[in-house]
């Protein structure tokens, strides 16, 4: 039985919050990994402190994946694209920080106006597939595509999870920037305009929703390496392709597997498995149901009590959940302990001292977008809130 690859309608936000007790285990929570708790005993108070003095002028978005001694103090949780979105609102805002990684930061910088300051409490938190695509490397591709003259008809489509650079060669070159909700849109409306997609960085993304939403065979797709000399591909294969997908890959989605699949289904009666588009294909394929992170939310919020679920998604977030709704019994889809180990560098000593900073009149580790490239990353962006249901 094909999985149900589902985006419920939007509904309010949950602001997910509080840490687990040693009681979960016993209540059946079987979402291992402790995080070691912050080093000094008054980083809440600080914190809480801080928060007041700078008041409105302060607004802090919290990415679902981050510890929970960081999110107890967003003004708003979300995605990356929902909390850039979340930024531009707030334009009385002086400060924006971000806890998230540097790409959601550029983001929220792109979207807000010159006079904001978007702060990221620490200039390590990167992401490993935003890194797997290098903007030379991105150009380089395009060239083999102008040389074999198909680019003309490639457009090319950026996920979220991208460096602003890539975002603006994707806004220069007539593309569009999608999340793991739209991509199916996105695509399509790709497929409208040209006759082959170069989807980059993460090829998951781009194979599922091709083949599983739009019915695209995989073997229409190719995956262009970056580190090989015209991407490891024949000239026959780029021209035929439908999909040219970049070698890239979610460093925390990819390690779920079939064996972590039958494994829960042997180990839970009546599971239901839910993952990120973000998995190999044949996890998703095995998957009951396909969701981006709001959609996973919204799902096992909207699911009857009793319900069991194995989430396939990052370990923070699934602890979460398990404690948010303890009528459902929510496992970690796999054994093996995995948060993101970047989003996590986002920690409660670093955002307390991003924000003493301020109080101080310091601002320190801005995040700052160049011109030229905001201006063309806002070409994609807007491309993207153009599309239809967008």
């Amino acid at each position: 039985m094909a999985p149900t690859w589902t985006e419920p309608a939007a509904t309010p936000l949950l602001h997910l919050l509080g840490n687990f007790s040693d009681s979960d285990t016993e209540k059946g929570v079987e979402c291992p990994g402790e995080l070691p708790k912050a080093s000094a005993p008054d980083l809440v108070e600080r914190a809480l402190v801080a928060k007041e003095k700078l008041g409105d002028r302060l607004f802090i978005l919290g990415h679902h994946y981050q510890r929970d001694e960081v999110i107890q103090f967003a003004d708003t949780t979300g995605d990356s694209f929902k909390l850039a979105k979340d930024a531009a609102a707030r334009p009385n805002a002086d400060y924006i920080v971000f806890c998230g990684v540097h790409f959601m930061a550029e983001s929220a910088d792109i979207l807000t106006s010159d006079l904001q300051n978007v702060i990221l409490p620490d200039l390590a938190a990167g992401c490993s597939m935003a890194d797997m695509a290098e903007i030379s490397q991105v150009e380089t591709c395009w060239s083999v595509l102008e040389d074999l003259g198909i680019a003309k008809t490639t457009v090319p489509v950026v996920y979220m999870n991208s460096t602003a650079a890539i975002k603006g060669f994707t806004g220069k070159n007539g593309g569009t920037v999608c999340t793991s909700s739209n991509a199916q849109k996105a695509l399509e409306w790709s497929f409208a305009k040209g006759e082959r997609v170069l989807f980059l960085p993460d090829q998951h993304l781009g194979r599922n929703t091709a083949v599983m939403r739009l019915g695209l065979k995989k073997e229409d797709c190719v995956v262009f390496n970056p580190l090989k000399p015209r991407g490891g591909l024949t000239d026959a294969e780029l021209v035929n392709a439908k999909m040219i997908l970049w070698k890239g890959h979610c460093s925390v989605h990819a390690r779920f597997n079939m064996k972590s699949v039958m494994d829960v289904r042997q180990r839970i009666k009546d599971v239901k498995i839910i993952v990120h588009p973000e998995c190999v294909n044949e996890v998703a394929e095995a998957a009951d149901v396909v969701a981006s992170t709001e959609g996973i939310i919204r799902t096992i919020k909207a699911s009857r009590p009793g319900t069991s679920w194995a989430v396939g998604t990052e370990l923070n977030l699934v602890r979460r959940l398990a404690r948010e709704f303890p009528d459902k019994n929510i496992s970690f889809l796999d054994k093996t302990i995995c948060y993101c180990s970047t989003m996590n560098r986002i920690d409660l000593p670093h955002l307390v001292a991003s924000l003493e900073n301020l109080v101080n009149g310091n601002v320190v580790n801005q995040i700052k977008v160049d011109q030229d490239t905001k201006a063309y990353a806002r070409i994609a962006l807007n491309q993207m809130l153009a599309l239809p249901g967008a």
